[in-house]
């Protein structure tokens, strides 16, 4: 009973004005966009808008996942950096030849680019 009485004073000790409020922030991946074409080992920047950001966003620190067939892959193309940069440059990854490609830009949430095109590899 004593443990309990001490973690409920702990808890309610935070008020409300201790709390900030935390806006997710969901950018609209920019490029690639359907059409685009890469080929292996080229760099590129991935962009996305970032006009309408929130001022207190959850979670500011970004990272670039590949994503294939409606699957996201472990291939991390970026990590570590300020999602309101807009873009960060990437190099196309040793992947199969394909036309249903995605970006994924991890932030607050999981956006998915337009899918597009990765080409240059040898493959059957």
């Amino acid at each position: 009973m004593i443990l309990v009485a001490s973690l409920f004073a702990i808890s309610s000790a935070a008020t409300p004005s201790d709390l900030t409020r935390r806006d997710v922030f969901v950018p609209p991946v920019t490029y690639p966009h359907n059409g685009t074409v890469w080929k292996v080992q080229q760099h590129h920047n991935v962009t996305w808008d970032t006009s309408n950001h929130p001022v207190n966003i959850t979670n500011k620190i970004g990272h670039i996942m590949l994503r294939k067939g409606g699957l996201t892959t472990p291939l991390v193309l970026a990590a570590g950096f300020d999602i309101l940069l807009g873009r960060i440059e990437v190099q196309v990854p040793w992947v199969l030849n394909g036309n249903n490609y995605q970006i994924v830009l991890f932030g607050d949430s999981g956006n998915f680019s337009p899918t597009f095109t990765i080409t240059g590899s040898i493959d059957s």
